[in-house]
This record gives C-alpha cells, sequence and structure tokens, in this order.
C-alpha cells in the first residue's frame, strides 16, 4: 500500500487541478445487473448505421481488422457524448478501479513509500502477511523476486505490480536493514489487505472526536460507526467529520451514515431516472448519534456521496457544514458488465438534496471545461474568498428551519474557510518541491526508529517531539547540506508549517500512523480550528452566527 506524501491540508490550491481527473469515477451505485451481450444487435434509434457499419468493417473490408479494439476504441468517444461521469472501464482496469470501493485487495500488507528512489516501508499492518514473516518499519526493499529496486528509477505501478499478486501465492524480498550488513531475505504468503474508509479518528479535544473520513466503500458505514464508538469510550461528546477530498462511493452507504445524525422521517436525499421515477429516502429514527453536536470539514475535493451527506445535513439544519464549496456532482452511476469483464458506468439518475437542491454542476460546454473548473474558481479567487461565489435567485432553496442555501453547484458551507498560502513561502516550496523535508524525516526516523515504535498516545507524541526543541535548526543544516541555504526571514514565517510537516511525517512512522499525521497538522489547519471553535462556543452563539451568516 503507497502513501502520497499528503500536502492537501496545507497547500490546497496546488492539487486543485489533479483532483477533477481523479474524482470523475466517484459516486458510482452498485446493482446486481446481467451482463450485456456483446455487440448485439442495437435497438436504440439511429443505431442500424452503426451495426451497418460494425458488419461492414468485419466482413467486407480489405485488410483483417480486430474488431475488439475498434470497440473498444469506439466506446468511449459514444460515452464522451453523455456527461463526464459515464465511463468505459476497460478488463484491465476493473480490478484496481473497484479496490477503493471493495475495500480491500490481494498484496503484502505494507505501507511504503518511494520518495528516495528506495522502496521505504513506513509501517507494517497488524496480523498482516508482511508482520508474520518480520518485516519491520525501516526496512528497505532492495529487491523483488530476485530484480533489483532500488536506485533503478523503477517507476511506483511497477514496484505496487510486482509486490502484488493473487492471495496464496508468494513474493521474495530484499531487505536491507539498519545494523545489519547484508541483504535479508524473507519471502511474504500474499493475502488480503483491508483498505480502510477511516484515515485517522482521535480525540481531539476533551469531548470532541475528529474523523478523517476517506471514501464511501463497501464498509464506510460500519467502519465510521466502529470508530464513533471507539472515541464515545473515550468520552466523546462533539464530533468533527472530515470529509474534504472524499470523492464519494456508494450512494447507500451515504443515506446509512445521514441516517445516524437524523430523527426519524426526515428526507435524506431523492433520485429521479429518467422517466420522472422518484426514489426517496427517509431516516428511521434508530440512528446513534443524533443527539451528538456536528460539524462536517468539506472543501472543493467533497464529491458525490460527500455531497449527498452534506447536503442531507444542511438542508435538515443537523450540524454546522465548514470549509469550501464541494465538487459538484449530482449524477449517479450504475456500473453495467460486459462478459469480457469490462464495464459501463452510466449515468442513470439525478440525485436531489431535501430542500429540492440539484447540486450538479453544468456540464454543457463540454469536458474541457467540466474538468478545468476547479482551477476557474481559483483564477476567480474562489478559493480565497467567499465574496467571489456568486449563486443566481433561480438557484435559492430553503433549509427545514428557514435557512437560505443554493443549488447548482456543490455544496456552499454554513461557514467559509478560505484556503490559507499566507505563510507558504519560497524557501518551503523549495525544501517540500525538492523533498528535502521528506527525506529528512525518513532520516530522522531511522535514527529514532526503536523510540518511535514505542509511542503508542498522541501525548506520549508530543512529549517524544518536546525532548527535542532543536528539530528545526536540524533541518535547516540538513537542507543547507541539501543545496537550500537558509533564507531567516522566510524560515520564522513558514516556521510552523515546516514544524508540523516534519512531526507528522515522522509521527507516521509510530503504530499511531495517520492518527499522529493528523494530530501534528491540526495546528495549522484554519478549517479545523475554525471547527473546533464552533465547537467551542455556546448554542446561543452558534445560533446567532447561523442566523448573522443568513
Amino acid at each position: 500500500m503507497y502513501k502520497n506524501n499528503k500536502f492537501t491540508l496545507i497547500l490546497p490550491t496546488v492539487v486543485a487541478v489533479s483532483i477533477a481527473v481523479g474524482i470523475l469515477l466517484g459516486g458510482v451505485v452498485f446493482k446486481n445487473t446481467p451482463p450485456v451481450p456483446r455487440r448485439g444487435n442495437l435497438v436504440a434509434p439511429g443505431s442500424g448505421k452503426l451495426n451497418m457499419l460494425l458488419s461492414l468493417i468485419e466482413n467486407r473490408y480489405v485488410d483483417t481488422v480486430s474488431m475488439d479494439s475498434i470497440t473498444e476504441k469506439t466506446i468511449p468517444f459514444i460515452l464522451e457524448e453523455l456527461d463526464p461521469h459515464s465511463v468505459y472501464v476497460p478488463a484491465k482496469d476493473m480490478a484496481q478501479m473497484n479496490e477503493s470501493l471493495d475495500g480491500e485487495f490481494d498484496g503484502i500488507g505494507v505501507m511504503f513509500n518511494m520518495a528516495t528512489d528506495t522502496v521505504i516501508v513506513l509501517n507494517v499492518i497488524n496480523s498482516g502477511p508482511s508482520s508474520k514473516v518480520g518485516v519491520l518499519g525501516g526496512d528497505r526493499i532492495i529487491t523483488i523476486n530476485d530484480t533489483v529496486v532500488a536506485g533503478v528509477k523503477m517507476q511506483q505501478d511497477e514496484v505496487m505490480k510486482r509486490l502484488r499478486g493473487p492471495r496464496g501465492s508468494k513474493v521474495k524480498l530484499g531487505i536491507q536493514r539498519v545494523g545489519v550488513k547484508d541483504l535479508v531475505p524473507i519471502t511474504v504468503t500474499r493475502g488480503v489487505i483491508p483498505i480502510y474508509c477511516i484515515n485517522a479518528a482521535y480525540m481531539i479535544g476533551p469531548e470532541t472526536g475528529y474523523i478523517v473520513f476517506a471514501q464511501f466503500s463497501r464498509n464506510a458505514h460500519k467502519e465510521l460507526m466502529d470508530a464513533v464508538d471507539r472515541l464515545k469510550a473515550q468520552g466523546m461528546k462533539k464530533l468533527i467529520l472530515d470529509i474534504r477530498s472524499n470523492p464519494g462511493g456508494f450512494l447507500d452507504q451515504a443515506i446509512e451514515i445521514a441516517n445516524e445524525f437524523l430523527p426519524a422521517r426526515k428526507m435524506i436525499v431523492y433520485t429521479v431516472e429518467r422517466g420522472g421515477e422518484q426514489s426517496r429516502q427517509y431516516s428511521n429514527g434508530k440512528g446513534r448519534l443524533q443527539d451528538i453536536e456536528l460539524a462536517v470539514l468539506v472543501d472543493e475535493g467533497s464529491a458525490s456521496s460527500s455531497e449527498i451527506l452534506a447536503g442531507a445535513l444542511q438542508d435538515n439544519d443537523r450540524g454546522t457544514i465548514i470549509g469550501r464549496r464541494t465538487f459538484g456532482k449530482g449524477l449517479v452511476q450504475e456500473q453495467i458488465p460486459f462478459p469480457d469483464g469490462s464495464a459501463v458506468r452510466l449515468t442513470i439518475a439525478r440525485y436531489y438534496t431535501p430542500s429540492g437542491r440539484s447540486i450538479q454542476k453544468p456540464y454543457d460546454k463540454g469536458s474541457e471545461d467540466y474538468n478545468n473548473d476547479l482551477m476557474n474558481r481559483y483564477e476567480h479567487n474562489e478559493m480565497f474568498s467567499a465574496d467571489s461565489i456568486h449563486f443566481a435567485d433561480s438557484l435559492k432553496y430553503f433549509t427545514a428551519g428557514g435557512r437560505t442555501v443554493y443549488g447548482g453547484g456543490g455544496i456552499m458551507p454554513d461557514r467559509f474557510v478560505p484556503a490559507d498560502t499566507t505563510d507558504i513561502t519560497p524557501y518551503l516550496r523549495e525544501v517540500t518541491g525538492r523533498n528535502i523535508l521528506y527525506r529528512f524525516t525518513i532520516e530522522y526516523a531511522d535514527r529514532h526508529r526503536n523510540e518511535l515504535n514505542r509511542i503508542t498516545t498522541l501525548p506520549e507524541l508530543d512529549a517524544f517531539f518536546a525532548k527535542d526543541p532543536g528539530l528545526l535548526s536540524e533541518f535547516i543544516r540538513y537542507a543547507a547540506r541539501a543545496g537550500v541555504a537558509p533564507k531567516p526571514s522566510q524560515i520564522e514565517r513558514s516556521k510552523a508549517i515546516i514544524l508540523s510537516q516534519i512531526k507528522a511525517y515522522v509521527g507516521r512512522n509510530t503504530p499511531l500512523e495517520d492518527n499522529a499525521f493528523y494530530h501534528a497538522l491540526q495546528g495549522i489547519d484554519s478549517t479545523v480550528q475554525q471547527a473546533l471553535k464552533e465547537m467551542s462556543a455556546p448554542k446561543a452563539e452558534q445560533a446567532l452566527n447561523t442566523a448573522e451568516h443568513e
């Protein structure tokens, strides 16, 4: 399992363009659909010409051609004429495309990074295949099945392909370990590796829990409630649910989760299909979180099922939505398989929030304009100022409590929090852009590996860093040796970000994993800080803030 460097909390605008591409497949709805006959006679009006052409090519074209290849290339062009979220998934890509939604894959069970052109094991999944045979955090994977993968600039995808394989199969690793001269040979039997929806779940305050919720896969509702139960046992009475950059997933999971927060007979969402047939979903009154104080964090990467959840809560005046306007995906897909293992994810319905809002942003100007939407928001200053966002009166709707909300392109939060780039200096860009900061954290973690492996609570992690007041100075010297000269005024300005990132990446090397990562970043995360402020305000003051927002 590969973990990317996460700058989304600190440099949100840098990743805005890439979000649009990755998000297009979010929010599918799977149903038990029979396979579609392959190249059978089409019955749609105008399809006779297409069938005739395919038949002519197959039977009379002068050269022998692969009809399968022609079909594979033609289907995407047809779907492009529909909407941005109706897509074709070739058979070779199906397994990878479904992994995050299915919640598992077959592999060896390590969290690794390749930032230094070497596979560095950050952590080993407890009770996973690698932990059972002695792979340790800090190990470097030098060879895979006798092929050298370190220092040869092998692509991440190629490394993952070599590490993954059918459950029960074996892979031989050559491990470089601190204190051991020769490579350590370890053979791992691949097994089922879970992909979790919850990135982090910990107590961020005496009564406040914080959950980073990454996707709506098959087990999303169960995972979320398990995390809630753990935090409740630690005294949680308030919850900050972070669904920023959550691209969506299964519709039913969003409905089940919304149900936990709402009293009986509250609409959660309704869908409208081609013939006008509607399906309405209501809360059943059995939710276990109806009385918990709630804040939901969103941004431009929150899409599909994330928007269903945020819209259901907002329209029912349940909790406070905090952050920036969401992506704007209000279309529902169904995955329909073909006999060869490929599939089409076809838009079959539009969904609407309880107030009647469609939050689907326009796509009538074509895919290029649609995919550039987030960059256009950035260029029009929307990431930094709520005043730059304008909604037509025709898109005005009202929540159950009479508050004004708008449709037409995403969920506008109750509390807007601009992207904060104030302290991002050229020095910070250089040490992060050249990966110097991350390389420093790897070396630092190696030197303190034994101590880090013993840290099991966030207070212990804080105490560990408190014992090293010279951490920033050590990093500055390291960066200078790597060719980035100190710039005192810029360092002072970016000091909080630099230290937070160092602690986040080092903390991820402890058994706390991403709990440590997000804990280290929360102090410089303005959206989280706004949520904590909301949670600490008296009820009367919160009500006043809501009225002023109107």
